[in-house]
Order: structure tokens, then C-alpha cells, then sequence
């Protein structure tokens, strides 16, 4: 195998690996077979290009990697318990999600009754006063099996894709401590962001705030939930690159004003993106984000070139890895469809758009909407069974707040330490913004017709959306085949100012 032939570009590999991982979620590939198949392609490998060995031996670890991973997310110790009620010890692991019913919760359970154990489960409490996020819990609770389908809703198969497979239905809690370590980290990086970015802001503004931020939508109200889906918006409730990519130029700009190296501003960054991510939490969107963004300061620390496929195609491996249930999960397939939209789709529309009289940055904001719109429809009706009609004008509508809104956002939070004062008028300031984000969702996702539900207009829709886009893509033909008709001189003849 020469390495002088490995001359493409590593994403075929990093796509053979992720694809690995992706396909143990329809086979499992036990260690002796794949032991058996490396030895096959490498003794068949006089025949075949150094790349594609190497691609084959990839996809066969990562199918190795991911049947193991889901192996381990399989197994449970606590199911054997189901149906008894013990004295737990669990760890509140993210903020609770209020219903109309009770509170739930992820947890890790430290102990049940007498069996020490360290295992994911769902905490479920009656309403009332929730416990923070990384409390540790003294809590009476009988373990039992999720709901099974109900409504269009498998909370069976949805908790398991996490890892979980007992709920422990408590009734009574205390907290007896907090947990250690980066999530102990985390939690404080979270309370204080929640604290400085929010700062005496209540209510719906406080809700959508922490919401753009964070990514907690538990101060929202069910109603404007459900506005912010319908009208398109709900995405900018799900931290993305826009929010990593503000935590970073944040840190760069205070290097700057400080007069510090660039270097020491990317380790900055490094170290603000970090934080970020350990506020926020492991949803896929900020992990897609926070590895781009950290591997873009790496990259100019290490003077290389910078590949945006590269990262996002690291982003998918490391989620992946992790959890390769994370392939159905809904924030998974809309985070890396919208991006592939952005990276493909966008630009063509944006040059569609480049003769009609409208500014840059809505030409830009319209066609980024429309590409993530087409890329994310399928996805919705998937897993929603709903697509939201009117996502470019609401999205048109609210893009000349939400950087206003971020900057605010992280400007308070830097601020709150030392000016508090200021941090407290910026936050008031920043307000203004996220109710105007608000008053956006409610205005377009009340609208008639501002959402679909029904399969026969789903139909429709795909039909006028494919019509139109071969009827513009004929176009493009047609006019790239029509002849030239201005004026040329013949040969030899000197050519003169005419009318085309």
C-alpha cells in the first residue's frame, strides 16, 4: 500500500467511518465477524486502491464501534426492578419538562434500594416545585416501563434511542447534594449565563431569551410553543452555529480590546466554546457547533486550511460515536439537513435572487430559509406530520433581531461580574428584542393555513414546489442557449461601437 496514493481528500473517509457507525443500527456485527472481514480486505487489498481499503476497514470498525455502543445503551440493570418502590439516590442531569400532568426529567440513578448501580433513567414527579438542574435526589420512587405508543408517540422507543429504559415514578424528594466533576461545571455555567442574560426580565421575554441562549424552553408557555413551530421559527429556540460562532468572535473581540495576542484569543475561544457547550448541554446541534467551531481556532493555531464539510462531517462522527441512536433523533436529522441546505442549496437561490431589487442580507436571509425549508420538510412530516407554510417570511421578518439579540445576550453575561448595573440595562435592553421575536411567532404562526397537517396537501405542496423548481431550472437552460446576437466585425475588420 503506497501512501503516496492517498490522494483524496479524507472525507470519503470520515464518511466511510460514519456510515459504519449508522449501519449497526440495522445489523448488529459481532467482534469474531468483523475480526474475519479485516482479514478479508486486507488480503484482498493487492487489488484495490489504498484509499479504498482503507475506507472499507473503516466503515467495518465503525459497524464494529457502533453495534458495541448500542450493545452498551441495551443494557439495563434496573429493568429487573420493575415493579418494586425503593428509596433512590439520582442525579438531575437536565432541567425538568413541565407537562400538563407532572414533571420529567433525565437522571442517572447512583442507587435503588440496595443495588448500587450508575444508570440513565426518566424521573417522573408530580407538579409543583422542580428540583434544579444537578441536584442529587433522595427520592421514593417505583421503578416501571415506559408508555408504549399512544397518539402517534413511542415514549418506549424514544427513551431507549437515549439510553433510558425505566421510569421511576417518585412521589416525595430531597436534595441531599450536587454532582461533581464538568457537570458540576456545567450546571454553574448555565445558572450563571441564565442569571446575567435574563437579569430581571420575567415572563415571556425571560422564556424567549433563555430559549435563543440556551436552548431551555421551560418558561415558554405551551401556546407559544406551538406558535413558534407553526410560524417557522422553532429552530432559533436550538442553539446552532450562529450562537457558537458569536461565543467566539466575543472572545476574539475582547482579546483585541485587551491588546492580547491573536493565539491567546483562540485559546480563548477554545476555552469559551467549551463552556458553552457544557451551559447549554449535549443536545446535537450545539455538538455539531461547538466541534466546527472549536476545530476552526485549531486549525488557525496550527496554521491549516479550514474545511467546512470536514468539520461537519467530525460533528457526525462524535455524535455518532457516542449514541448511533442519535441517527433518528429529530434535532440530529434537522441540524445536519439545514446545514447541507446552507453549504448546497442556498447560494443557487441566492444568484436566483441576484436580479430582483432587494437588499443583500434579506436576498441572503431568504434564500438560507427557503433551502432550509425544502431540506427540513421531509423531516418535519416525519416526525411532526406537520411543515410550517410561511418559514421565509416569518424567518424574513425576524432575522434583523436575532444577532442584536445574541450580542445583547452575551454581552450582559461577559458584563454581569464586573458592571452589573449595565449588565441589568443591557438585559432590559435585549428584552425589547425577544419580545419582538415573540410578537414574529405569534403574528405568522397564528395566521390561517400557517402549517400543514394533511397528507393530501402535503402532496399538493411537493407537486407546486417541484413544478416550480424544474420549470426555473428549464429556464436556466433556455437562456444559457440562447444565441448571442450583438454585433461582431468579421475577420480581419476592425470592430465598431454597435447596438446589441
Amino acid at each position: 500500500m503506497n501512501p503516496a496514493s492517498l490522494r483524496s481528500p479524507p472525507h470519503s473517509l470520515l464518511a466511510s467511518l460514519c456510515l459504519g457507525i449508522a449501519f449497526a443500527n440495522l445489523v448488529r456485527l459481532p467482534t469474531l465477524v468483523a475480526l474475519a472481514s479485516a482479514l478479508a480486505v486486507v488480503l484482498g487489498a493487492s487489488s484495490w486502491r489504498a484509499v479504498g481499503t482503507i475506507a472499507c476497514l473503516l466503515a467495518l470498525a465503525g459497524w464494529w464501534w457502533g453495534s458495541a455502543r448500542l450493545d452498551r445503551l441495551d443494557h439495563s440493570a434496573l429493568r429487573a426492578e420493575v415493579g418494586r418502590a425503593e428509596r433512590a439516590r439520582v442525579v438531575v442531569t437536565a432541567a425538568p419538562r413541565r407537562g400538563r400532568f407532572d414533571l420529567k426529567m433525565p437522571i442517572r440513578v447512583r442507587r435503588f434500594g440496595l443495588l448500587a448501580l450508575d444508570e440513565p433513567a426518566e424521573l417522573e414527579l408530580p407538579l409543583g416545585r422542580a428540583p434544579p438542574r444537578g441536584a442529587v435526589l433522595e427520592v421514593r420512587a417505583e421503578a416501571k416501563l415506559p408508555r408504549g405508543r399512544s397518539h402517534g408517540f413511542d415514549e418506549r422507543t424514544w427513551l431507549r434511542r437515549h439510553g433510558i429504559h425505566v421510569v421511576l415514578a417518585g412521589d416525595s424528594w430531597r436534595v441531599v447534594g450536587h454532582r461533581h466533576g464538568l457537570g458540576r461545571l456545567g450546571d454553574r455555567l448555565h445558572n450563571w449565563l441564565g442569571g446575567s442574560v435574563a437579569g430581571g426580565l420575567h415572563g415571556e421575554r425571560r422564556g424567549v431569551l433563555l430559549g435563543v441562549v440556551l436552548g431551555d424552553e421551560q418558561g415558554l408557555s405551551e401556546r407559544l410553543r406551538k406558535d413558534f413551530r407553526a410560524s417557522g421559527l422553532y429552530h432559533l429556540l436550538a442553539v446552532s452555529g450562529q450562537n457558537v460562532a458569536l461565543v467566539a468572535a466575543g472572545a476574539l473581540m475582547l482579546a483585541w480590546l485587551l491588546g492580547i495576542p491573536r493565539w491567546l484569543g483562540q485559546l480563548g475561544a477554545l476555552a469559551s466554546i467549551g463552556g458553552y457547550v457544557l451551559a447549554v448541554g449535549p443536545q446535537p446541534s450545539v455538538v455539531r457547533a461547538g466541534v466546527a467551531g472549536a476545530l476552526g481556532s485549531l486549525a488557525w493555531l496550527t496554521a491549516r486550511p479550514t474545511d467546512r464539510w470536514y468539520f461537519l462531517l467530525l460533528g457526525a462522527l462524535a455524535l455518532l460515536a457516542w449514541n448511533p441512536y442519535v441517527l433518528f433523533d429529530a434535532g440530529f436529522q434537522l441540524s445536519f439537513a439545514a446545514v447541507v441546505a446552507i453549504f448546497t442549496l442556498a447560494p443557487r437561490l441566492e444568484e436566483r435572487l441576484e436580479g430582483y431589487p432587494l437588499p443583500p442580507m434579506l436576498r441572503e436571509v431568504i434564500a438560507i430559509s427557503t433551502a432550509c425549508g425544502l431540506a427540513t420538510a421531509p423531516i418535519l412530516w416525519f416526525q411532526f406530520h406537520a411543515i410550517p407554510l410561511l418559514a421565509v417570511p416569518a424567518n424574513a421578518a425576524a432575522a434583523p433581531v436575532v444577532v442584536p439579540l445574541l450580542g445583547l445576550a452575551m454581552s450582559a453575561a461577559a458584563l454581569h461580574p464586573v458592571a452589573p448595573t449595565v449588565s441589568a440595562v443591557l438585559a432590559q435592553a435585549d428584552g425589547l428584542c425577544a419580545a419582538y421575536l415573540a410578537a414574529c411567532a405569534k403574528v405568522f404562526g397564528r395566521l390561517p393555513l400557517a402549517q400543514i397537517r394533511s397528507g393530501w396537501a402535503v402532496a399538493a405542496l411537493a407537486l407546486l414546489v417541484g413544478g416550480t423548481w424544474a420549470y426555473a431550472c428549464r429556464d436556466g437552460r433556455v437562456e444559457a442557449r440562447l444565441p448571442d446576437r450583438r454585433y461582431r466585425p468579421p475577420e480581419g475588420e476592425p470592430g465598431r461601437a454597435q447596438a446589441p
